[in-house]
């Protein structure tokens, strides 16, 4: 970390050697699964003996983009893969060693190879070599990226993307079945030939060990820019654009689908055509991220393109080391003229670290439409009490209280943003405008106690989640089953009494779900000397003004529980806890509006 002077989160890296890096990653795939092997001095992958014979697919290229294409190496897949150094082609004689001396080579052996000078130039000396050596080799080069158009790629052609995988899937499949070299180099180039593919970032990528503002940090994009066709060696892209998701994906699919473009009209999906979608991380976004961007692909797909495909894949599957992006590939299903079908060489098991898609065939082909929706559920009506109250008065306490959270939200967010991760405000105020909406919705307008408070619960489990939504629901719902205890056969107003008792028995229930005490930092500090007080004053005002005073305490408190214990620094000396705060201003606000 010596070299960098600049912060840029994308060159922090845990190992700044690139060399030993590419290393310990291969020997990294040896040891999660026993099926392969490492000739370390060629960074040659490769599956080891098992003693059967079968036409050996073998691919490779830079470092850079794992899982492609070392963690693809095992049965079903690649028998063998040869690295470079990070964005850098192996060398000829790599290649010739994995070929001549690391794969079953009795039926032959089909190189994969993506359409990269140094790649094609490289891996097609070593063909040659091998087949100057008697051996039966043949080459399917990929080029799908539709970043590229026609005119600039000339005589060179598309670069070849993620696409790439589903050839080597596909082949690798079919080999494992048997078949002759003939049948797998004539399906990988039919799947090559029905692919497109092209990615989009928000950011280049830093290579490890290079220092920060080398020229593969140069043409950095503005925090709002994506950049769409940008390859996966850091090459520029197409355009830049400042737009979202939406606008992304959109640009992204037509310069796949417009077959009306004639720079890149590439691929003429007809409305009869079945198709293969992928959706690749290439290797800066989160899961969660992931999963939004593959919705959006498969919406617009359907929407613009009428296209639903029979079979998607989403994950990671050829990177650019960390990069913040993503690629769509389209597969178009062609007749293999065999007993096997895309599809089902597709589906095929791999046993690949590399390889996820783990839906079956079988579940693919008779998923439904049907959901559990409509289906007959244990919800149950709320069960009426004998404990009323006027429902205008308790609204109107409930919307002073209620309205002084919202208020106080940023302090509270301000507060969580020292001791906490920040989402205690939001989280509250959350809760307290879902039950904001029920007042202003009239929903809230029965006399019976118990059934009220149950709508609110409904609102709060809904409304809040976390740490903090789980404890105010757990113990409302204490709290509600309090107050039916109280529920005698004739009618009663509910009052403080009844309250305090179902608040005490309440807080002793919650104590089964949580250890917080007072003292411990927690909104507890504001919590349990309010019930105290209540249960034995019956003086709402006083219990409200305890629960302040807990909540004041809480400033300079060490925490016992709670996210505080493992944030650390200094900051919840000068602030009282979040939660407890926030509690506090509810519960003055009850009693606010009850004067």
């Amino acid at each position: 970390m010596s070299n960098i002077t600049v912060y840029n989160p994308a060159a922090k890296h845990f190992i700044n050697d690139p060399s030993s890096l590419v290393v310990a990653a291969l020997k990294a795939l040896t040891r999660t699964n026993p099926n392969v092997a490492l000739d370390e001095e060629n960074k040659v992958v490769y599956t080891r003996p098992n003693g059967t014979s079968q036409v050996s697919i073998v691919s490779g290229g830079g470092a850079g983009h794992e899982p492609s294409f070392s963690a693809f190496v095992g049965h079903g897949l690649l028998a063998g893969a040869v690295s470079g150094t990070i964005f850098a082609s192996p060398s000829a004689e790599q290649v010739r060693r994995c070929i001549q001396r690391r794969v079953d080579s009795t039926k032959g052996v089909l190189v994969v190879v993506m359409n990269y000078t140094g790649d094609v130039l490289n891996f097609g000396m070593a063909v040659e070599k091998a087949k100057a050596s008697g051996k039966n080799v043949a080459m399917v080069v990929v080029g799908d990226d539709a970043g590229v158009e026609r005119s600039r790629g000339g005589k060179v052609g598309r670069r070849g993307i993620a696409g790439t995988v589903l050839v080597q899937k596909i082949a690798g499949a079919l080999a494992a079945t048997g078949a002759e070299l003939k049948d797998v180099h004539s399906v990988a180039s039919l799947v090559a030939n029905n692919v497109v593919s092209i990615g989009s970032s928000l950011a280049h990528v830093h290579v490890p060990g290079r220092k920060v503002g080398s020229e593969s940090d140069e043409g950095e994009l503005a925090f709002e820019e994506a950049e769409i066709g940008m390859g996966i060696h850091n090459e520029a892209g197409v355009t830049r654009s400042k737009t979202d998701l939406k606008g992304t994906v959109k640009t992204m699919l037509k310069y796949m689908l417009d077959t009306t473009d004639k720079e890149r009209g590439f691929l003429d999906i007809k409305k009869d055509d079945q198709t293969v979608v992928l959706v690749n991380n290439l290797g800066g976004l989160s899961v969660l991220e992931m999963g939004g961007i593959t919705d959006e692909v498969l919406a617009q797909l359907s929407a613009d393109y009428n296209i639903k495909p029979a079979r998607v894949l989403s994950g990671t599957y050829m990177t650019s080391l960390n990069m913040l992006g993503f690629s769509i590939s389209v597969l178009r299903l062609a007749d293999t003229g065999l007993k096997h079908s895309m599809l089902q060489l597709l589906d095929a098991p791999a046993e690949a670290t590399g390889w996820s898609a783990a839906v079956s065939t079988k579940s693919w082909e008779t998923r439904s439409d049907k959901t559990r929706e409509d289906g007959d559920g244990d919800d149950q009506e709320s069960k009426p009490s004998n404990l009323t109250m006027d429902p205008s008065v308790a609204n109107n306490v409930l919307k002073t209280a209620l309205e002084r959270v919202v208020a106080a939200e940023p302090d509270i967010t301000h507060y969580d943003t020292i001791v906490g991760d920040g989402d205690c405000g939001i989280g509250l105020r959350r809760g307290a405008e879902g039950i904001l909406d029920l007042i202003s919705g009239d929903k809230l307008s029965t006399s019976d106690a118990a059934i009220f408070l149950d709508r609110i619960i409904g609102s709060v489990e809904v409304n809040m989640d976390g740490t903090s939504g789980a404890i105010y629901a757990i113990f409302l719902n204490a709290l509600a089953t309090g107050l039916r205890s109280q529920s005698n056969s004739g009618e009663q107003k509910v009052n403080t009494a009844i309250w305090g008792k179902a608040a005490a028995f309440a807080l002793e229930s919650m104590g089964k779900y949580t250890p917080a005490k007072p003292g411990d930092r927690t909104l507890v500090d504001a919590l349990a000397p309010f019930v105290e007080t209540l249960k034995t004053s019956g003086d709402l005002k006083k219990a409200a003004e305890a629960a302040q005073e807990g909540a004041d305490h809480t400033k300079g408190m060490k925490a016992s529980l709670g996210r505080t214990v493992y944030v650390g620094g200094e900051g919840y000396q000068q602030v009282p806890d979040p939660g407890a705060y926030g509690l506090s201003k509810f519960l003055s606000g009850l009693a606010e509006g009850t004067r």
